[in-house]
């Protein structure tokens, strides 16, 4: 109540009124009077950081609207030109044909969602073109939403996406065998809302597949299951053929370009395990490049992934989804994919698909990927890297 009357007042005025209230208060103690004396709180003590937060904006900063000037993006500083043009080597034809329709048309018959179309691959026109039997389609299960945010991906993201399909395997397994493919290819959004991560579902599929065509290579383009190796250990005992899981792109730039629960030492344990369960598996990695990566990186991550015996690397241009994804930092030559071809090639890799248009599951690669098991199925005393007979064919 005594504080209340200053309330529309300045505060060089209260404090004027306030060392008044104080000189009477002294003064009444001395004439023995009875008197409530008014406490000046302590200034309290300005919070230091001496972190990297110190070297960041301030809130003063954010409310002035200046922080976005002193936010430095790695990505964003190492563009070049900012105005560059779509290269004619990433410049595709529109989709048609009537193997593209039937295709289209048995997905959604079935429910089934692909990663062809959620992430609006460039290769849909080819991969589902042609003859029907040579079609490929990367069905992505356990839903279309996926629990991260990833900086380069349009995918859909949701905390909590809606509860897997149970008939889903069931689903998968009939259209695949519709299709009469002799390699499929099945990749899963993250699902960190599942105490699994979804690695059940995903065997389940693979082993409905395996009972309706047995003749049929798998390859499961999985997660990372949140670090969990023993969920990692059952997909690779599910019977696939091939376990892959993307690395994306170096270690330095990781932070800046995947959601921050996948790191990149996370993506090297799962990959290890999967080798580590089941040896024969063949394990596969993915990168994209453009992202204002150095060549040492590149090597480096290259020496990291042949540590673990990863067997197969892919290589292609980050090319942005929509502009509410992050910028193209550069854009690779076909002549540099052909050198990182060769490179890999050089340091062991079993195969290569390198070019501005390849993707982790890219057609030209799955046809190499397997006539090689098939080979080693003929071949049970083979060494684990099979001398290139077959000359892999790679469009740049």
């Amino acid at each position: 109540m005594m504080l209340s009357k200053y309330a529309t007042k300045s505060l060089p005025t209260i404090q004027k009124q306030i060392y008044r209230t104080l000189e009477s208060s002294a003064s009444a103690s001395a004439t023995g009077a009875t008197t409530t004396t008014v406490k000046i709180p302590k200034k309290r003590r300005s919070t230091v950081f001496s972190d990297k937060l110190n070297k960041g904006p301030s809130f003063e900063d954010f409310v002035n609207g200046k922080a976005s000037d002193m936010l430095v993006d790695p990505l964003e500083a190492a563009r070049t030109d900012p105005d560059v043009r779509l290269p004619k080597w990433l410049k595709v034809p529109i989709p048609k044909g009537k193997s593209f329709h039937n295709v289209k048309k048995d997905v959604k018959e079935l429910k089934l969602a692909t990663v062809c179309e959620e992430a609006k691959c460039p290769n849909i026109g080819e991969c589902w073109g042609g003859k029907k039997s040579e079609a490929t389609a990367t069905i992505m299960l356990l839903g279309d939403t996926c629990t991260r945010g990833c900086r380069f991906c349009s995918v859909k993201t949701n905390r909590k996406p809606a509860a897997p399909d149970p008939m889903e395997p069931e689903n998968t397994a009939e259209a695949i065998s519709r299709w009469g493919l002799g390699y499929v290819v099945l990749t899963t959004v993250d699902r960190d809302d599942l105490i699994d991560g979804g690695a059940h579902h995903l065997a389940e599929t693979v082993q409905k597949i395996k009972e309706k065509a047995p003749q049929i290579l798998v390859e499961v383009l999985g997660g990372d299951f949140r670090g969990d190796l023993d969920m990692a250990a059952v997909l690779a005992r599910s019977g696939l053929d091939v376990y892959a899981h993307n690395i994306e792109t170096v270690e330095d730039l990781t932070p800046h370009v995947r959601d921050r629960r996948a790191t990149y030492r996370q993506s090297l344990s799962i990959l290890a395990k999967a080798k580590e369960t089941k040896p024969s598996l063949v394990t596969k990695t993915s990168m994209m490049l453009g992202f204002g990566e150095t060549d040492e990186q590149v090597l480096q991550t290259l020496r990291d992934l042949r540590e673990i015996k990863c067997d197969v690397v892919t290589f292609g241009q980050y090319m942005r989804p929509t502009k509410r994804h992050m910028k193209v930092v550069e854009y690779i030559t076909p002549e540099k994919f052909d050198y990182w071809r060769d490179k890999a090639l050089s340091m062991g890799f079993l195969y290569v698909a390198s070019g501005p248009l390849v993707r982790s599951s890219y057609k030209a690669g799955e046809a190499f990927i397997e006539n090689v098991i098939k080979k080693r199925r003929h071949n049970v005393g083979e060494a684990p890297r099979l001398e290139q007979e077959i000359r892999p064919t790679l469009l740049s």
